[in-house]
């Protein structure tokens, strides 16, 4: 008859069973066998609960990015008729006007405002040796976008007016449809005359489109005066900076980084030519000196 005797824990925390017969003890396989079953015993918990919470955090993640889907689901002419929308001031301010609750029309405004800024820089009888400086633009854009969009929430809360973050977000990034055709415009045809007339009408319609529905969502003529105002001036003046102040804030920016001992600009005049021809030289050269 097999005795079994007491349990114990190895310093390892792996339990194990001493077993004696009678003829004496149990063969050095029995007792590996019953070592590897409490081992088993022992961690398939661990790993199993180890697996559920891998998954949670999976299913967690994938529950979070479906959040995002209804506000990047809309269809292209959908886009299209918001962004001719965002250019015609509504009449109608005694109810409130609808917002459209989606943020790709206006996170595709904001990349191409970014691209026309670097557009600018490049299409300006110049060559930037530095870079593209696309980090500018980007924090520029999105830095506005964002920073204008939660502070005039923000007003929007103090003021009472019925309006949520992401509607606030939605309508100011249309907004920038008309940044984008007055720089557009002004960086390719260099008349001061020209851009403010973009100014004026491009700019103010997107801007009176954005006065008009925060209107219609607040009550009170003091409410108003202070919020529109407020949207309205920071637009204007955003459209005015962008097209005067930039350049030379970005490069006083790059001056300061720099050193004042190195021009923030290496510049060259676009002469595409003579670069050309200096390319064919060069690879003449090497093929020469390879041979």
């Amino acid at each position: 008859m097999l005795i079994s005797l007491k349990m114990f824990l190895f310093p390892s925390g792996y339990l194990a069973t001493w077993c004696f017969g009678s003829r004496g003890i149990c063969s050095e396989q029995h007792c590996g066998r019953s070592v590897q079953s409490a081992t088993v015993a022992h961690f398939s918990p661990q790993m199993w609960q180890a697996g559920k919470r891998q998954a949670s955090k999976a299913f967690s993640l994938y529950a979070n990015i479906d959040i995002l889907r209804p506000y990047f689901d809309v269809e292209p002419i959908q886009v299209r008729n918001r962004l001719l929308e965002s250019m015609i001031p509504m009449k109608m301010i005694n109810f409130p006007q609808k917002i459209a609750g989606e943020l790709y029309g206006p996170l595709m405004l904001v990349f191409t405002l970014v691209a026309i800024l670097l557009h600018g820089m490049k299409t300006s009888d110049t060559i930037i040796r530095e870079g593209t400086l696309m980090g500018t633009a980007i924090g520029t854009c999105f830095g506005y976008w964002l920073g204008v969009s939660s502070f005039i929430y923000f007003l929007a809360y103090l003021c009472n007016a019925q309006i949520t973050m992401v509607q606030m977000l939605s309508l100011l990034g249309y907004g920038l449809f008309g940044h984008c055709i007055t720089l557009f415009v002004t960086y390719n045809i260099h008349f001061h005359s020209l851009f403010y007339i973009f100014w004026l009408v491009i700019g103010g319609l997107s801007t009176l489109r954005m006065v008009a529905v925060l209107v219609s969502r607040t009550v009170g003529h003091t409410q108003r005066l202070i919020l529109c105002g407020t949207l309205a001036a920071l637009h204007m003046l955003f459209l005015l900076y962008l097209h005067f102040a930039y350049h030379k804030v970005v490069e006083g920016i790059l001056d300061t980084l720099e050193g004042p001992n190195v021009p923030p600009f290496q510049r060259v005049a676009r002469d595409i030519p003579v670069v050309a021809s200096a390319v064919l030289n060069i690879t003449a050269k090497a093929i020469a000196l390879t041979l």
